[in-house]
């Protein structure tokens, strides 16, 4: 035996090594999960953090006194699924039609990738409604900042990325 070789006392094809490699396999395949987990977990709550930014740009500047609770209720739903459309392709109300089997939303089924990219144009989108652009000027401006971040996360080689709906692949 080696000095740095670790000696298994039973046969490569048997059952018990079998098991051993597959409950092996079975914990790393555990840990990266928790990894991941937590890694979506962080972009979601920045996800959040930047809503937050984004509803208080439409309340201070889309919503005028006037409305009713429903009416504003309806605006903020506009906004989120403006930028649902520009980045995942369809409406929240378009996904959960697609996936009645799913529990959460759009959102909580995303990638990593995307969930940054969302977060970002939350924060961009709360600027380009405080300068007064027009929905359909900051849906365009919003698609460039979508596919140029997302071109950008490709080249550096984060796994996982999809191209945007209607968009071109890299």
């Amino acid at each position: 035996m080696r000095k740095n070789s670790v000696q298994i006392s039973v046969k490569k094809n048997s059952p018990e090594f079998k098991l051993y490699i597959i409950k092996d396999y079975q914990r790393l395949k555990s840990d990266e999960n928790s990894r991941l987990s937590l890694n979506w977990n962080l972009n979601r709550e920045i996800g959040k953090l930047n809503d937050r930014i984004h509803t208080d740009a439409i309340k201070n500047h889309l919503i005028p006194p006037e409305l009713t609770p429903e009416q504003i209720s309806y605006k903020y739903a506009n906004e989120a699924d403006m930028l649902n459309v520009v980045l995942f392709g369809m409406t929240a109300k378009q996904w959960r039609d697609e996936n009645l089997g799913k529990k959460g939303n759009i959102r909580d089924e995303a990638e990593l990738n995307l969930l940054l990219v969302l977060a970002n144009m939350e924060s961009y989108n709360a600027i380009l409604i405080g300068q007064g652009k027009i929905m359909s000027e900051r849906i365009v401006l919003l698609r460039e900042l979508a596919v140029k971040q997302m071109e950008m996360l490709f080249m550096v080689g984060m796994d996982g990325i999809k191209k945007l709906p209607g968009g071109e692949a890299k």
